[in-house]
């Protein structure tokens, strides 16, 4: 890897998606065109297991930013909501990007923050270069001073081919804003808008350093408002997948039958029980150009690179904070419901000279094992706090944990601790092959995903699978002692008294 000093240490370009399923981009995934994503993958590693540790935009952004698991940083819900059980992140907490700007990287960020409520990315160590939504952050005008200058204000263009949860997925007056066609250009999409600020960041970057102006590397980091719903996409994005030729996936036939009671209170709750598959397909079209438009914003920002030689000296990476159901097991959105199509991210590195091109790594991985990631890519410690494991040298050695000499875990640790539904606290552990969802109040889930990727059947009671219940378990006692989870006080012996009852 590169060295301590700093004019050998890698830039750093992050691109963060929202609400990306990790399947849209792997190999054997539906047939959306991603061919910039590809593109990363060919030239560098692809992380076949990575997870994020909670499948919540807010906590899993904090995570990110602190290299703790949510239970670390305290927020475990979303700040902009009322019932935020933490709006901000404590100050005392480090985060990377104060260490990195204090190392002597110049961090810059565009997008979606959703981190605090009063907080900004410039309260950790970034120059904020604009881009957010009224929703989620309303931290700047930049965009909508954009829009208007392009004579389509935001909030008045006439929308098509809209889509809603609810009793009548026309019906606007009810539900939730699922999908539409949008008439505005793409040079008018907020995914356009922040590829362009992103190109500025790069461009101005490479001026200093023509200029001398600038002593330490950059660190970049762009965050899409997308695909997060509402799949608002305009053409040719809109009409790029036809609904008529998407067939369900296996997960749509799901009953909920020896599932958590929570699981089909969500499918009311958020309106997706009055969609049908022709209602879903749609949504999955303009989910899937949604996609496709961002990786078209994404090679923009790769060419910025190149054109400003900048491309062999700056590390780029690809990940999400988690994944969307778009009809999967019938569901909307995202919610206390731990299967792979919320809590599975996709997750490229390129690092030219490091990273072997095309390589595929299957050790796994957290999301927030990016913070130690982009610490010791900067030649800065990680600090002892961060439950956080630094991926650099799985990028030096091929994905491979043992040619690295480094003891790896063979699971990943997850939880959720409820949203605007209600609090209900779950914890995850997931191998290679299993998956154990411990759900206090409520029946506990066991998926074996080699005969059962889909994760229609829970096992939590089958009897073939004692000894892989008690083993699961164990791992999540462990997981738990070492991140301090304050449940280790009592559901260890929960779990230790139904292990016996298996035996």
């Amino acid at each position: 890897m590169a060295d301590g000093d700093t004019g050998t240490r890698p830039n750093v370009l992050f691109v963060l998606t929202d609400q990306e399923r990790y399947d849209c981009s792997a190999p054997d995934g539906p047939p959306v065109e991603t061919p910039t994503m590809d593109r990363l993958s060919s030239e560098g590693m692809r992380f076949e297991r990575a997870t994020t540790p909670i499948s919540i935009c807010t906590s899993a952004r904090a995570s990110l930013m602190t290299g703790r698991f949510p239970h670390g940083h305290g927020m475990l819900n979303n700040s902009h909501e009322a019932d935020a059980i933490q709006p901000n992140l404590p100050p005392e907490l480090e985060t990377f990007s104060e260490l990195l700007a204090e190392s002597g990287y110049e961090c810059s960020y565009t997008g979606k923050w959703h981190v605090g409520r009063d907080q900004t990315p410039e309260d950790f160590g970034f120059s904020y270069l604009g881009g957010s939504d009224k929703h989620h952050d309303d931290i700047d005008d930049a965009f909508r001073e954009y829009r208007e200058e392009r004579g389509v204000p935001l909030g008045e263009v006439d929308l098509e081919e809209e889509l809603y949860t609810g009793d009548d997925p026309r019906d606007g007056g009810e539900g939730t804003f699922a999908a539409a066609k949008t008439p505005v250009d793409v040079e008018e999409t907020r995914a356009w808008f922040l590829a362009e600020r992103t190109i500025d960041a790069i461009e101005r970057h490479a001026a200093g350093e023509d200029e001398g102006d600038r002593d330490g590397p950059f660190f970049h980091r762009a965050d899409f408002y997308g695909p997060h719903h509402p799949y608002v996409v305009p053409e040719p994005y809109a009409s790029m997948y036809d609904p008529d030729e998407i067939d369900p996936p296996e997960s749509y036939a799901e009953t909920y039958d020896g599932k958590p009671q929570v699981h089909e209170n969500y499918l009311h709750y958020r309106g997706a029980d009055g969609l049908e598959w022709d209602h879903w397909a749609e949504a999955t079209a303009k989910y899937w150009g949604f996609v496709s438009l961002i990786d078209d914003q994404l090679d923009r920002i790769l060419a910025a690179l190149e054109e400003r030689a900048l491309a062999d000296e700056t590390a780029v990476v690809h990940a999400s904070d988690h994944g969307d159901f778009v009809g999967n097991h019938r569901q909307f959105n995202k919610g206390p419901l731990m299967y792979d199509d919320t809590y599975r991210i996709p997750l490229q590195i390129r690092w030219l000279g490091v990273t072997e091109p095309g390589s595929t790594c299957e050790a796994p991985v957290h999301l927030h094992d990016l913070s130690a990631t982009f610490l010791e890519m900067g030649d800065v410690e990680v600090p002892e706090a961060f439950d956080a494991r630094s991926l650099v040298p799985l990028l030096e050695n091929g994905g491979d944990p043992a040619a690295a000499s480094v003891d790896w875990p063979d699971s990943t640790f997850a939880q959720y601790h409820g949203d605007e539904f209600g609090l209900y606290t779950q914890r995850m552990v997931r191998t290679e092959r299993y998956k154990y969802v411990y759900n206090g109040p409520d029946v506990d889930e066991l998926y074996d995903l080699e005969a059962d990727p889909a994760e229609l059947q829970n096992l939590i009671d089958h009897p073939a699978y004692a000894d892989v219940r008690r083993e699961l378990r164990e791992q999540l006692v462990d997981w738990m002692e070492r991140t301090d989870d304050p449940n280790q006080g009592w559901v260890p012996n929960v779990l230790e008294r139904a292990s016996r009852n298996d035996g």
